[in-house]
């Protein structure tokens, strides 16, 4: 190998560096998102569940609250 041939292989191994390190990054900023969402909605689920009448029926379907014509 000549010092060429080196040199080019080391600048695509750097140009691969930095685009992982951007995914990486973007992936990061990603999950920390959507962590931040589930926790968000695991708050609302149980806030949700406080206020549900003790005893009550824990799901309720929607095909109840249909009018009658349907």
């Amino acid at each position: 190998m000549t010092a060429q041939d080196i040199e080019s292989r080391l600048t695509d191994l750097e140009i691969k560096l930095s685009f992982t390190e951007d995914l990486v990054d973007t992936l990061n900023t990603m999950v920390t998102r959507q962590q931040d969402h589930i926790d968000l909605l695991l708050n609302e689920v149980r806030r949700l569940r406080e206020q549900a009448p003790e005893g009550g029926p824990a799901f309720r379907s929607l095909r109840d609250e249909l009018p009658p014509h349907y």
